[in-house]
């Protein structure tokens, strides 16, 4: 794991002094930034680099050995080729084209569909399955025009009251009421991680499958020409560099009713340094087992704690005897939509050098070893489609747990999200993760010039 592990970080925080009381502060050294970021992935680096676009001070704090989040990159050793298996494409927008060009990254366009064979199999059992049902293109026509009644739904969760009641039924029943059955096979494929798709709530599907990702459809995508997506994040990096504060991690917080700051214990390179920052942006999951050193109050606590959320896993692995330039879907015979049942693989996906990704959901926490499991069972059963496959030799795996973060239709109805919007500037704290709008970068990042103009300018 590229993670300190907890023991470590414990052993640090008693070993060294922790922040000090407040008549000591004079007397000590601080990192001092205008905002400090908890988090260096998608989000996080996002703020970080537009922060200093508008002249202000910035400090990462990042757990992992890099910057990038859910942007997972194998560099094969033997031919130094760069292979994607986590984050693979981008919608083409202007603010996604900026971005990569501030860093003169080129972008290319891509069809997610590929050139790859399709083969549609259960793998529980390797049983060919036959085609999703037809009507895709009206279906999708559909599903366009429910998102458009809803065009508040692209950049947060500012939601109208009353909320309009389709948006809290289970996707499964929205998707019956308006005719949209031919689209789910689409939608499936795009709307990974998130657990039972059917009976997600319907506002998180939308989010998730926006009108963005139904235009790239028609038109295409966009990923890096060098086809190696953590090179946006390694420009990052370089531009950051001493204010990336990488295999570190906040162990304790404080501030002081008449002090602009908040100060941050971050263990780091062995030892602990602390930052003092007027304001903290908070770009990983909001959920209270992971804020603990932020110290929440009864408030934030109140609302961290009801969310729930699904788990997701990407791995890379060579399979001796997969057919080349081959995608296994997986589906199953008897089910609504032929959706497999989770825990379960969603796609086998051909990469250079003769690697394949897999990608991984389940609806409850998994270790490694279960996942690895798991897989190599379901890859076993291609043998019943004709496949002559072996087990496969992981070379990389990624845990993206905890994902989609989710409230009960009933939290949403009566104002959850009203409450967490009104956290934004609480205890001088900015909450930007993708449980503010959607797993999807460049929704993110929308997301993120709209906090940083109505709050940071």
């Amino acid at each position: 794991m590229r993670s300190i592990s907890a023991l470590v970080l414990a052993a640090i925080s008693i070993a060294v002094a922790s922040i000090p009381p407040k008549n000591d502060l004079k007397h000590q050294h601080f990192i001092t930034r205008d905002v400090a970021i908890i988090g260096g992935g998608s989000a996080g680096t996002y703020a970080a680099i537009r922060l200093r676009q508008m002249n202000q001070s910035v400090v990462v704090i990042e757990k992992e050995d890099n910057l990038g989040g859910h942007v997972d990159t194998y560099t094969d050793p033997a031919t130094g080729a760069a292979v994607d298996f986590g984050v693979l494409v981008y919608e083409d927008l202007p603010l996604v084209r900026s971005y990569f060009g501030h860093f003169n990254i080129t972008l290319v366009k891509v069809a997610v569909a590929g050139n790859a064979t399709q083969v549609r199999a259960d793998l529980r059992t390797g049983t060919l399955v036959g085609p999703p049902p037809g009507g895709m293109l009206l279906a999708l026509l559909r599903y366009t025009a429910q998102l458009t009644r809803y065009p508040w739904l692209n950049t947060g969760f500012n939601l109208p009251d009353p909320v309009p009641e389709d948006l809290l039924l289970p996707f499964g029943e929205f998707i019956r009421k308006h005719q949209l059955d031919g689209a789910v096979d689409i939608i499936a494929q795009f709307n990974q991680g998130v657990g039972d798709i059917l009976n997600q709530t319907t506002i998180y599907m939308l989010k998730y499958f926006g009108l963005d990702v139904v235009q790239g459809l028609a038109t295409g995508f966009v990923q890096a020409a060098s086809h190696n997506n953590s090179e946006l994040y390694g420009a990052a990096e370089r531009e950051l560099g001493p204010d990336a504060l990488l295999n570190s991690q906040v162990v304790n917080t404080s501030s002081y009713g008449d002090e602009p700051w908040t100060y941050l214990e971050v263990a780091s390179g062995g030892g602990v340094r602390i930052v003092r920052a007027r304001r903290v942006i908070v770009a990983i999951p909001p959920k209270s087992d992971l804020l603990q050193a932020l110290n929440p109050d009864e408030r934030e606590r109140r609302l961290f704690d009801q969310f729930q959320n699904t788990c997701y896993y990407a791995t890379l692995a060579k399979i001796p005897g997969f057919p080349p330039n081959t995608m296994v879907v997986n589906r199953a015979n008897e089910t609504p939509y032929q959706l497999p049942p989770q825990p379960s693989i969603y796609l086998l996906s051909p990469k250079p050098g003769h690697l394949t990704s897999i990608l991984y959901g389940s609806e409850t926490p998994m270790t490694e070893a279960q996942v690895k499991q798991d897989i190599t069972q379901r890859v076993l059963t291609l043998r019943n489609a004709g496949m002559p496959v072996d087990p496969p030799q992981f070379v990389a795996y990624s845990n993206h747990t905890p994902f989609l973060l989710t409230v009960s239709p009933d939290a949403i109805r009566n104002g959850f999200y009203d409450e967490l919007n009104d956290l934004q500037g609480h205890r001088r704290r900015y909450y930007m993760s993708a449980t503010m709008n959607t797993h999807d970068s460049a929704q993110i990042w929308t997301f993120i010039e709209h906090m940083l103009t109505e709050h940071f300018e």
